[in-house]
């Protein structure tokens, strides 16, 4: 017989990853939830994919609320790890839009709860009782959570969506100004309102703070590649988070992802994700 924790191993991930927008977390939670499986009495488990799916949240909200200690002491902005992903990932149920960076970013201003309703609610459709058997909270409490949890979302993810043909050609637009040193082209490319982050975690060199404006973004990008040590990266195209994106190689080795949103044809943000601890989702 099929073992039901390998045939729900990908669900398992992609909850903990969007509750925790980290795929070494991610990980480790479901390792955590393999072992907890193999410790209990499967045979009167009646219902193996909602007692995984209650582990994996429960595993999840403990970290969580862990990790928001950790976050306080960040180095720089914190930005979700990245993710490579297949082009046709908008294609698959359980991975839809809400793997985009943007969103993820988004989904770390709720709190522990509410983003584990959220993800469960909107992404997997789980009912508000079954949310509520899998928190621990009252139904009525859960579709409080979950109103308020969508509300959120709706209000702060980006106003203007970008197909993934024009995307991919920003990326290239983008990818050849970089590679040309060309200002004048990046300044085109760039929205008058374009805010950048870059996360190092102070391992590597990034902004501390998040850069405005194009004029500003443009010559922190530039000043970036002309250090000595960014000589020899290779900037190509990839599907990152399920979008298109660039993925940042030297020496052969992933090394960093950029993510973007764009309107009319212009970039109006930038994530730039290069702290090696934090790559995980790149090179496996």
């Amino acid at each position: 017989m099929d073992d039901p924790f390998e045939t729900n191993r990908r669900l398992l991930f992609a909850a903990a990853y969007r509750m925790l927008g980290s795929v070494a977390d991610a990980e480790d939670i479901v390792q955590d939830a393999w072992l907890a499986w193999h410790r209990a009495d499967q045979a009167a488990v009646e219902n193996p994919r909602a007692y995984l799916v209650r582990t994996v949240t429960n595993l999840s909200l403990n970290r969580l609320k862990s990790a928001q200690v950790v976050r306080e002491a960040y180095v720089g902005p914190w930005l979700p790890e990245p993710l490579l992903t297949s082009p046709d990932i908008a294609e698959e149920a359980e991975l839809a839009d809400t793997v985009s960076m943007a969103v993820l970013v988004v989904l770390e201003t709720l709190t522990p709860t509410e983003r584990a309703v959220f993800v469960l609610r909107e992404v997997f459709g789980y009912s508000h009782a079954e949310i509520a058997e899998v928190v621990g909270k009252t139904e009525a409490a859960v579709r409080q959570s979950a109103h308020r949890a969508r509300e959120h979302v709706q209000a702060r993810r980006p106003r203007f969506t970008t197909g993934a043909a024009e995307q991919r050609e920003i990326a290239e637009k983008f990818r050849a100004a970089c590679a040309g040193g060309d200002l004048g082209a990046m300044l085109g490319l760039l929205a008058p309102d374009v805010v950048s982050w870059s996360d190092g975690g102070g391992v590597v060199t990034a902004a501390r703070r998040p850069l405005h404006g194009p004029d500003h973004v443009a010559r922190w990008l530039f000043g970036v590649l002309a250090k000595p040590e960014v000589q020899g990266v290779e900037i190509h195209p990839a599907e990152i988070n399920g979008e298109p994106a660039l993925l940042l190689v030297y020496g052969g080795v992933n090394a960093g992802a950029l993510t973007f949103e764009a309107a009319d044809g212009r970039i109006t943000a930038l994530r730039l994700a290069i702290n090696p601890e934090k790559l995980r989702g790149l090179r496996t």
